[in-house]
């Protein structure tokens, strides 16, 4: 045969794949720009905050072109364009929100933002401060277990699985070293990570050290009162709830008996972090749902005293608690393995049925259980509801979302559990 078949690099050689250069992503503005509405406010950094009023087409030296804009003090419009969207950012503020527009061309957005920057500097060298004193001052070295903690042990009602085990050795060998623990157990919804704190609150009340349960919400708190009540039983251990669900006057009670030692163990929300909670001898702090507090938050309870062993408990740990664990600040461990016999979650994708909604429902009602029936607009919930209510009239059917007030959402959250 006279053909021979050659390729272009055989000639000339394999091209080299050129690398581009990362670029630095833009602020994700553009995720919450579906939910933008008239008269919600955007932060310009470098113009503050404003009120969004439309998008519209204007003619310019360019061209015409789409600008987004904006409504400022006294008035004034801001037009920004949309090769410029990155520049801003949607406006998230407290309860004590007052509805405040900046000035153009006022000073009083750049002072605000020096004020933001010299807080966080402040708050990064306490940060450092504080890591350093806990890594090299010495803390309180728990004694080994005894009988007592062997007991509660088999108090467990389920089988421990390797991860769980393993998690728990390392707590309680962590809370027996002479340095303050600070450690981050990482595990999925149900995985057993409360029973990992159980075991170490045990060990710290044995040894007449007081404990501190800080959870997110009012309703995660009441369902840890009420499994440590069940858990401690046979124990002549104290334990107190502090949050909204006690009167004024309870929680002044338990505030007292907090500071006089005669608390074991408190478990609350952020009403924890407040001036007024004061403990006698604070020997473990466990943080569950690390994830839903601010750093100021969990950095501020730590401050009761620096030598408190710290444990986290959380199912999706956010970057800066994992980048912890790299660099040696925290030690991680991780319950990886699910309980001995619980069933694989089944997800079905199906075509929208009241058939297949009323047989779903009734299915699980049959074994008295509890059912969350997830909608996409708030607007028609009320009108989702009444279609539920009449597919399934014997169901009863509450409803909750984000925009209600937090007391109203506490209540139906409550009556659920």
């Amino acid at each position: 045969v006279g053909l021979v078949v050659l390729r272009h690099a055989d000639i000339f050689g394999e091209k080299k794949q050129e690398r581009r250069p990362a670029t630095r992503p833009q602020a994700h503005f553009l995720n919450d720009f579906a939910t933008l509405r008239p008269g919600d406010r955007l932060v310009h950094i470098d113009y503050g905050v404003g009120r969004f009023r439309r998008l519209t087409f204007l003619d310019v030296d360019q061209g015409s072109g789409e600008f987004m804009e904006l409504e400022y003090a006294d008035g004034a419009t801001l037009y920004v364009p949309s090769y410029r969207l990155s520049m801003l950012q949607k406006y998230t503020a407290g309860e004590t929100d007052t509805g405040h527009l900046d000035r153009l061309g006022g000073t009083a957005w750049a002072r605000t933002k020096e004020r933001v920057k010299a807080a966080l500097f402040t708050m990064a060298a306490d940060l450092v401060q504080l890591h350093a004193t806990r890594q090299t001052e010495p803390g309180y070295g728990f004694p080994s277990d005894t009988v007592l903690h062997r007991e509660f042990e088999n108090g467990f009602e389920y089988v421990e699985t390797e991860d769980q085990l393993r998690a728990i050795q390392e707590v309680l060998a962590d809370m027996e070293q002479p340095r303050p623990m600070e450690r981050l157990v990482c595990g999925d919804v149900g995985y057993g990570k409360t029973e990992v704190a159980m075991r170490a609150a045990f060990k710290a009340v044995y040894d007449n050290k007081q404990v501190a349960l800080l959870v997110p919400t009012t309703v995660l708190a009441q369902q840890h009162y009420d499994t440590l009540q069940r858990r401690f039983a046979p124990y002549p251990v104290q334990i107190e709830l502090l949050s909204r669900l006690r009167s004024r006057k309870e929680q002044q009670q338990i505030l007292d008996r907090l500071r006089q030692g005669a608390v074991d163990i408190v478990i609350g929300t952020h009403r924890l972090l407040q001036h007024d909670v004061q403990f006698k001898t604070l020997g473990l702090l466990v943080v569950d749902e690390e994830h839903r507090f601010g750093v100021a938050h969990k950095e501020k309870i730590k401050q009761l005293t620096r030598h408190v062993d710290v444990l986290m408990l959380t199912a999706t740990p956010i970057p800066r608690s994992l980048h912890m664990s790299m660099v040696g600040l925290r030690d991680c461990s991780i319950i990886a393995t699910p309980p001995e016999g619980r069933s694989a979650i089944e997800t079905i994708v199906t075509l929208y049925s009241e058939d297949t909604i009323t047989q779903a429902i009734r299915t699980e009602l049959a074994r008295a259980g509890q059912i969350f029936f997830v909608h996409n607009r708030i607007d028609t919930l009320p009108a989702m509801q009444a279609l539920l209510q009449r597919l399934v009239p014997e169901c009863r059917i509450g409803i909750a979302h984000g925009q209600m007030t937090e007391r109203t959402l506490e209540t139906i959250m409550m009556r659920f559990l």
